[in-house]
């Protein structure tokens, strides 16, 4: 017997282009290069870090947007140094800097050094935790996070969960489990059909925006999201929740989630949530529970009670990334019954497949809205086997603390007009001009907060209350004090006040 031949195949000699490419990867001959690189961009932003005196710099889209489009990106410089030079100009020469004590904008906290140490490990690693194939033991990590995260809420021995990209993301896992569970007795596509439009989610009107976004991407009708009134505290209403869940169903309508908030965005005000859980259970109806502010109470050594009744909820978001000072993304959305997480399943015989289940092989993609997953969950972990848990909750405490004299001092200042105290770490006020001058005050706000950032010297947050022009401090940083606090209050009277004397001066002013 003749054994045919074939033409043997030879590998074109790479290129100098392709060979200095591969020197860029991670593998064993690369090690040392690695380590110098990231070494210089670690010397870098810590020596940006020692010398950052304010929040920011104030600069202007129109003013940093020219330096980006100039970049030919087709032109490479050919070496990390000087691609972090070019990166000093357009990025961290003008960053937004979270760890000073005057930033007090948005939910970004300072991070921990741990974490940073995680983020550092699993980007060069590069696991991804969609299949045990891909990620082994940090498949186990995440699942016991998630298990150590569920046994801190209260959610019992069935609790399971998934780390996601951030809290509207978890929202969106929440109400997609709730429709789902909601439509289990609709079966057949014109059932569903017909259920579908008559499916409403009851919130508070303080509650976040992703909850309507949410709605949207999950097909429910234009006004499926309804917004139940609050209470001086700006909680949502137990009662207001009771008579809405009456209502639609005389309206002939399916009350297919209640969402609470541990936390609101403006105020956090943390809803009545064992009220609101007995409300649900009564009436058959999902309960989530939004903590993606507010889990940071979970490990407070003094303030847990707060988030009393979370435990009875059907899935509760957490973001790690606001109260737990990690870096984002580090959120997780937790479920009380693991068995609804199978709305969010899909087998691919690629990647999946069913068998897999039988054979006990933990794929997380099986719970997730996402495939392609970063591990996010070791960040955490570092965090926690480094500082634990109860000093995690120390310093989300001294940030509550600080929040509190701050609402104390611009409560007993005259210039300025406070809302409601928070159970949290947010302060919702503004400057208020006395005299026929405060129909000003809302264009001396806004004047106010946009000179601000133009100084670079603080950064704040604003809002709307009521229809009327706020501004907001969110406390993260332990490191913010009093003195930070008074010396912001001062400069955002200094520039409100003159915006209304400069204006009172013009409609006073006689003409000619």
């Amino acid at each position: 017997m003749t054994v045919p031949t074939y033409p043997v195949e030879t590998t074109a000699p790479a290129t100098a282009s392709t060979a200095a490419a591969m020197a860029q990867l991670l593998h064993d001959g690369s090690v040392e290069q690695y380590r110098r690189t990231i070494a210089d961009g670690v010397q870098r932003v810590a020596r940006r870090v020692a010398a950052v005196d304010r929040p920011g710099t104030g600069i202007t889209p129109a003013e940093l947007a020219p330096l980006v489009d100039r970049v030919d990106l087709d032109r490479p410089l050919g070496d990390a140094g000087a691609a972090l030079d070019e990166l000093e100009t357009v990025y961290l020469r003008d960053a937004v800097w979270f760890h000073h004590p005057r930033y007090l904008a948005h939910l970004n906290c300072p991070v921990a050094i741990p974490a940073l140490l995680g983020e550092a490990v699993l980007t060069a690693v590069n696991s991804s935790l969609d299949t045990w194939d891909q990620s082994a033991g940090a498949t186990l990590i995440e699942r016991r996070l998630i298990d150590w995260t569920a046994e801190r809420i209260g959610l019992g021995p069935l609790a399971d969960g998934v780390f996601t990209s951030g809290g509207s993301q978890s929202n969106l896992q929440a109400l997609l489990l709730a429709r789902e569970e909601a439509c289990v007795d609709a079966i057949g596509p014109a059932a569903r059909a017909e259920l579908l439009p008559r499916l409403r989610v009851l919130t508070s009107a303080a509650g976040h925006f992703s909850v309507q976004k949410s709605a949207k991407l999950l097909g429910l009708a234009p006004d499926a999201v309804v917004a139940v009134p609050t209470d001086a505290r700006r909680r949502m209403d137990p009662d207001a929740v009771r008579a809405e869940i009456v209502r639609c169903r005389q309206a002939g309508l399916v009350v297919m989630a209640v969402v609470a908030t541990a936390g609101t965005t403006d105020f956090g005000s943390i809803d009545p949530l064992d009220d609101l859980a007995g409300i649900c259970a009564a009436a058959g109806v999902w309960l989530h529970v939004d903590a993606a502010y507010g889990c940071g109470l979970l490990v407070s050594p003094t303030r847990r009670h707060l988030l009393d009744g979370i435990e009875r909820a059907d899935s509760v978001t957490v973001d790690f990334h606001k109260s737990f000072f990690q870096p984002v993304s580090s959120s997780a959305l937790l479920v009380r019954d693991r068995r609804t997480l199978r709305h969010a399943t899909y087998h691919a015989d690629y990647l999946n497949p069913a068998r897999m289940v039988e054979q006990r092989i933990p794929n997380q993609v099986d719970k997730s809205l996402q495939t392609t997953r970063r591990f996010d969950a070791l960040k955490l972990w570092l965090t926690l086997r480094v500082l634990g848990p109860d000093a995690l909750g120390g310093l989300f405490d001294e940030v509550v603390d600080r929040a509190a004299d701050a609402w104390r001092l611009v409560d007993e200042d005259p210039r300025f007009e406070v809302v409601t105290r928070s159970e949290l770490s947010t302060v919702v006020f503004r400057y208020l001009p006395t005299g026929p001058a405060r129909e000003l005050a809302d264009a001396a706000n806004l004047h106010a907060r946009e000179a601000l950032a133009a100084s670079g010297l603080a950064v704040v947050a604003g809002t709307r209350v009521d229809g009327r022009h706020f501004l907001k401090f969110t406390l993260l940083n332990p490191a913010t004090t009093g003195d930070d606090v008074a010396y912001v209050l001062d400069l955002i009277a200094t520039h409100a006040g003159r915006y209304v004397h400069d204006h009172t001066a013009a409609l006073t002013c006689p003409v000619g």
